[in-house]
């Protein structure tokens, strides 16, 4: 059973993927692999090499006027991502890199190279960093001297391109043959691919085999990318081989798979593979189509710290996760450890990544806007024009859930709720059962005017669509339109002081009287109760009843007799949620939606219905305080009794690696929808990956800011938004119900 997530969004890349696994079960099993090490090792080519080269896997890139498949970077990312998942060996990873940079090339030159490739030639681009190759003129050619860094795959490349330093320091690039030179063969790390350097002595190159307008930027860019594709591929081996081993595995008579502490570390361990993949995905989706260089900077970065980086040590999880035996030579699992080690090392050191994404983000952020091209064109000119329309009104009126702008009234907001374009994605005639595109079509029209707040009807947007499903045509016209008009606010009456998160163990009752229900209990953390007109209340019909029937799912007016509020203030000193009392309340039949038992399955609709929204993944900057810092070298020497910025600039970049994953994730969610796939498990990996990342930043946001925290209304804020943080870690399920979930109905690792 796969649980992993892939690169693979499409059916035809989920396809390839699985013709590379397949053939890798053919042709490469572990077993083989492990036969042959020492081949590998001395840059022997693997025996099933050309037909590996007959299938066309190692140039699925390259153009098929050179003799490749014609496809994109995402199709090489998934023959990548299986290669480091099913631990093809050999070279194919520098082989794809060379490739894809040659491709950018024009010229006769660049063409040969690459039809060679696509023939089946080996080859690797060294690095410019690590090389210390000089070349000087010799009439219209080049004499180079020097060695090249350590670099993967070189005693098995059949052509290198290699890094000179001409006599005024400008960086060229030459393809030669590594026999011209020589190989030092090094043992490496990773057993299954070679490692070595290659000598240069007064070397002639001829000015054909210069390769002119070779941009160090995209080697660099294609080289993380690449690269992160395997380490992702390395991270779904994981998941997989520690779940069977959790279901299988059995302890004090009884599958280990049951302990809460390994469900947790299992589905965290799935948390950090999917952010690896979309941060890997993201990097070769910007490298492949886009020309904006800041893009692949910010993606390439990104990549390169939650995708190659970590991978290690999600491999050590994986490792104490599967006890002593993932500890023996005998387990596969340290031929993927070791191969992950030195994928990060060949890209390392971290602190380089995070640094330039720290800086670069001070002026860029990653675009997540989705290519919608010209569909639906009639819809997005209507969208348009009422918009427009929009902006020439205004909306004055207190709104009933706070003084927030998207919850203001007026006329402005009369206009969008009859127009259906408040929550577009609800039926007629409240919404326009906008389909995803037209969603993301409304989104990117608000976008585009600035001066228009898009209005919000609250916690309303997870309620309504229960009212609509089970409620009568009364009850529908009685509260949607005046939502959407923002005249009424709505709470969600589900928690309870014994069944925070579990919903189904709430012990508040509902007993049938004349005309309707008397309902009697308790209720706490609700948001905005004080404010609320109505709330979404779950009781109990029937007490004998298995916990998870015999749940009604009942309308409360909020100032019915025997409700009573006491607010909860907290630690911030704000007081937004409250407890709700309820003694002898009365709520008619009409009130009642659906089946008095039948709650529980409406609750659940209801916690699930969302618009989509790749913004809703990460919405808000965690790091506004440490910009600052950076921005205001007095406010820094303040803070940090230094002028030196860096740390800010390393804790800044963490923290964007992190966040550009997460709207990876989003945007990947996304164009599944638009492809007519069901919705994945990207919602709730998310929940617990924000959680991850809102307490690591408000971590180094303390750290870092120093004196500021000693005052709570400091400028920039740095307590204020550190005392509201339970609000986001709780809000919506705490992280550790969110992993039970993941554990549960993800993995499919067993209940107790």
């Amino acid at each position: 059973m796969t649980t992993h997530i892939s690169i693979a969004l499409t059916p035809e890349q989920q396809q390839l993927s699985q013709a590379v696994e397949q053939f890798a079960g053919r042709h490469a099993p572990i077993d083989v692999t492990r036969a042959g090490l020492d081949d590998l090792a001395a840059g022997r080519l693997p025996s099933w090499w050309s037909a590996l080269v007959d299938n066309g896997f190692h140039a699925v890139h390259l153009p098929e006027a050179v003799g490749g498949q014609g496809g994109g970077l995402e199709d090489m990312a998934c023959v990548l991502e299986a290669a480091g998942s099913t631990l093809l060996p050999g070279p194919l990873l520098t082989t794809a890199v060379a490739g894809a940079a040659l491709a950018s090339l024009q010229g006769s030159d660049a063409e040969l190279l690459l039809k060679e490739i696509a023939a089946g030639a080996t080859a690797v681009v060294v690095s410019s960093e690590q090389s210390g190759i000089a070349g000087r003129r010799d009439g219209d050619g080049w004499r180079l001297t020097g060695s090249t860094g350590l670099t993967l795959g070189m005693c098995s490349a059949q052509r290198v391109v290699v890094p000179f330093a001409d006599e005024g320091g400008a960086l060229r690039w030459a393809a030669l043959s590594p026999a011209e030179g020589q190989v030092d063969s090094r043992r490496g790390t990773d057993l299954t691919t070679d490692l070595g350097l290659l000598h240069l002595h007064d070397h002639a190159v001829p000015a054909t085999a210069v390769l002119t307008g070779l941009d160090t930027g995209l080697v660099t860019g294609l080289t993380v990318a690449f690269t992160a594709s395997v380490a992702a591929g390395i991270t779904q081996w994981c998941v997989d081989a520690v779940t069977e081993h959790l279901r299988t595995r059995e302890q004090f008579g009884k599958p280990i798979g049951t302990f809460q502490a390994l469900q947790h570390k299992a589905a965290m361990l799935l948390v950090n593979s999917a952010l690896a993949t979309a941060a890997a995905w993201d990097a070769v989706r910007a490298l492949g189509g886009s020309t904006d260089t800041d893009q692949h900077r910010l993606t390439v970065c990104s990549a390169a710290v939650r995708a190659v980086m970590p991978v290690p040590g999600l491999v050590l999880e994986a490792l104490t996760m599967l006890g002593a035996i993932g500890f023996t030579w005998e387990h596969d699992l340290h031929l993927y450890w070791r191969r992950a080690i030195s994928l990060a090392a060949s890209i390392g050191p971290v602190s380089r990544w995070t640094r330039d994404l720290g800086e670069l983000s001070a002026t860029a952020t990653r675009d997540v806007t989705v290519n919608l091209g010209e569909s639906d064109a009639d819809f997005r000119a209507r969208v348009g024009e009422i918009l427009d329309h929009a902006l020439t009104l205004s909306d004055n009126g207190f709104g009933r859930q706070g003084d927030y702008p998207e919850f203001a009234t007026g006329a402005r907001r009369e206009l969008l709720a009859d127009a259906g374009l408040i929550a577009p994605h609800w039926p007629p005639p409240w919404g326009c059962d906008a389909t995803v595109r037209q969603q993301l079509i409304v989104d990117e029209e608000f976008g585009k005017r600035s001066g228009l707040v898009r209005p919000s009807v609250g916690i309303a947007e997870w309620i309504l669509p229960s009212v609509m499903a089970a409620g009568s045509p009364e009850l529908q016209e009685r509260f949607v339109p005046a939502t959407l008009r923002g005249e009424l606010s709505w709470c969600q009456l589900f928690s309870e002081p014994g069944a925070g998160s579990d919903l189904a163990s709430l012990s508040t009752r509902a007993v049938r009287v004349e005309g309707g229900w008397q309902i009697n209990g308790h209720k706490i953390w609700t948001s905005l109760a004080h404010r609320a007109d109505f709330g979404a209340l779950l009781a109990r019909t029937d007490p004998d009843a298995p916990k998870h029937r015999g749940i009604g799912y009942f309308i409360l007016d909020m100032r019915s007799p025997g409700v009573e509020f006491r607010q909860i203030t907290q630690s911030s000193g704000r007081a937004e949620f409250n407890e709700v009392f309820l003694t002898d309340v009365f709520i008619p039949d009409d009130m009642v939606l659906g089946e008095p038992a039948s709650g529980w399955q409406l609750a659940i609709s209801t916690m699930a219905h969302e618009r989509v929204a790749i913004s809703g993944y990460v919405n808000i900057d965690r790091m506004g305080a440490l910009r600052e810092l950076v921005a205001n070298p007095n406010l820094l020497r303040t803070c940090a009794a230094s002028s030196d910025p860096d740390p800010v600039l390393h804790a800044i970049g963490e923290i964007d690696a992190y966040t550009n994953a997460l709207k990876a994730l989003g945007v990947r969610e996304t164009l599944r929808l638009l492809d007519g796939q069901a919705p994945g498990p990207a919602s709730s990996i998310a929940k617990v990956a924000t959680n991850v990342m809102l307490r690591r930043a408000a971590e180094l946001t303390l750290g870092l800011t120093g004196p500021l925290a000693l005052e709570q209304d400091s400028q920039p804020a740095v307590v204020a938004p550190y005392l509201d943080l339970p609000a986001e870690l709780i809000g919506g399920g705490t992280t550790e119900i969110q992993l039970n979930i993941i554990a549960q109905m993800i993995l499919g690792l067993p209940r107790k």
